[in-house]
């Protein structure tokens, strides 16, 4: 009889992915500019520490919701009870608030609509168990974030069939693309129950364009299929905000076709969380957001298996509600964020490595196929193992994100400081230089040893020349 159930013996919570051994290696030898200087650097880590400084100040300025007083009286035994498990009124409606300025109030939300759940992975797991049933698969972009596997899958038992994107248009994606995975899907004989897009892309740092969220529109009304959209990093778009456009705003927009069709209502579907902008993955705050009544019910209801604390809530709804502060902090995050991006964007210009063109997220895309041995995964690795045990960087090689081209890597900018990323640049630049230098020497040494072979046929045929001229007259 076996001891333990098939969950706890499986394999698939991708806890052997090459972008959590990455942080595993970190872990043995972490940088510190004074107590470890040699220590690797950790660039594969997605968080924003950019802006604790205004947080900071704000909680000094404003002590009573840390401390759980309002307006002068303790309300710690109010949060110390059992809470409705739907969240506290004022922290959603402080939620909902935020998710709209974030997309320049061109959307609205409900709060009645807003599932709380302990962060993004609870919210994807908890929509996946709502959407699909054990066997059913989810149709996913590639390159996308390591983690799905994990949270999609593992406890769900639901598939991925990956949309193959390519670097020939930007890993943008096409109608063909999606055909092609969902008739894939179908051959494996699955039952595809939507298609999840992570929007800003989580590797790739863009957001969607319009053209593709109205090819995602047409795609899941002609499947009668669900659309989740991951928008966690919603507040890290620095470049063009304004043209950031999230899945539901068309969809309430004056466009005949889509506004208030309530079936395509029902089947779109927002992930949203406070990890990636505020920078509080620690405080495990995320939501689910859906026009859907039977899929906020369900929700709702698995999410008493995790939830955000009562503290956490009263905390962050006095936070948001700021509206002053949250405005001047908005700005300063997009500012931060574009100085810190154009940082690592330069630095690796220098090194001679070009990265995606983005707009958005704690992180590039960056091209390395250059520095391969061949084309290949293998080398891919190489340059990974390179990269973490003689670099000391731990970033995340693509395979690792589901990239069929081999030597695109996601690097992360917004977790360490100017004078880290700095020193983190000049380490990949000594690298390549090296391994540059290395190549030409090896070049220069096979051009001498061609030569030299030249040399010596020459002056073996210059002497038979001469020989044979000889051989007449010695006759």
């Amino acid at each position: 009889m076996k001891m333990l159930s098939r969950l706890a013996e499986s394999n698939s919570h991708g806890q052997d992915s090459s972008y959590f051994l990455g942080w595993e290696e970190y872990e043995k030898n972490p940088y510190h500019e004074s107590h470890n200087p040699d220590g690797m650097i950790q660039m594969g880590l997605a968080e924003n520490q950019l802006c604790f400084d205004l947080l900071e100040s704000w909680l000094a300025q404003n002590p009573e919701p840390a401390s759980f007083r309002h307006n002068g009286h303790s309300v710690f035994r109010d949060l110390a009870l059992f809470q409705d498990y739907r969240g506290l009124p004022q922290f959603k409606k402080a939620m909902v608030s935020y998710m709209s300025k974030l997309r320049g109030n061109r959307v609205t939300f409900d709060p009645a609509k807003l599932v709380l759940t302990a962060g993004a992975t609870s919210a994807n797991e908890t929509l996946i168990f709502c959407l699909a049933d054990p066997g059913e698969a989810v149709l996913l972009p590639t390159p996308y974030y390591p983690g799905f596997d994990r949270d999609l899958k593992w406890r769900t038992g639901a598939e991925i069939v990956p949309i193959k994107c390519t670097s020939s248009n930007g890993f943008r994606i096409t109608k063909s693309a999606l055909e092609e995975a969902y008739n894939s899907a179908k051959k494996q004989g699955l039952t595809v129950k939507g298609v999840l897009v992570t929007n800003p892309s989580n590797p790739l740092g863009t957001t969607l364009s319009k053209d593709e969220i109205n090819l995602l529109r047409t795609f899941i009304s002609s499947k009668n299929i669900h659309l989740i959209s991951d928008e966690i990093y919603a507040g890290t778009v620095f470049d063009h905000p304004a043209g950031f456009t999230s899945v539901m705003e068309p969809l309430m927009s004056s466009d005949k076709k889509w506004a208030n069709n309530k079936d395509i209502l029902n089947r779109v579907h927002i992930v949203f969380s406070l990890s990636k902008d505020l920078g509080l993955p620690g405080f495990r705050v995320g939501g689910i957001y859906s026009n859907d009544p039977m899929v906020v019910s369900a929700a709702t209801k698995m999410s008493s298996f995790g939830l955000v604390s009562a503290q956490t809530q009263h905390l962050l709804a006095s936070l948001l509600s700021d509206h002053r502060f949250m405005e001047s902090y908005i700005t300063q995050n997009q500012k931060r964020l574009r100085q810190r991006s154009s940082m690592l964007v330069s630095g690796l210009k220098r090194a001679g490595i070009s990265c995606l063109q983005s707009n958005s997220g704690l992180f590039c895309w960056v091209n390395m196929s250059h520095l391969l041995r061949t084309r290949t995964l293998e080398s891919e690795m190489e340059l990974w193992k390179d990269m973490v045990h003689k670099v000391k960087l731990n970033i995340s090689p693509g395979s690792s994100c589901h990239c069929s081209e081999p030597g695109w890597f996601r690097v992360c900018f917004a977790n360490l400081s100017e004078a880290t990323l700095d020193l983190a640049m000049q380490r990949i630049k000594d690298y390549v230089d090296a391994r540059l230098n290395k190549r030409s020497h090896s070049s220069s040494q096979c051009d001498v040893l061609r030569n030299s072979r030249r040399v010596r046929s020459l002056t073996k045929w210059v002497f038979r020349l001469s020989f044979d001229d000889k051989q007449p007259e010695e006759r």
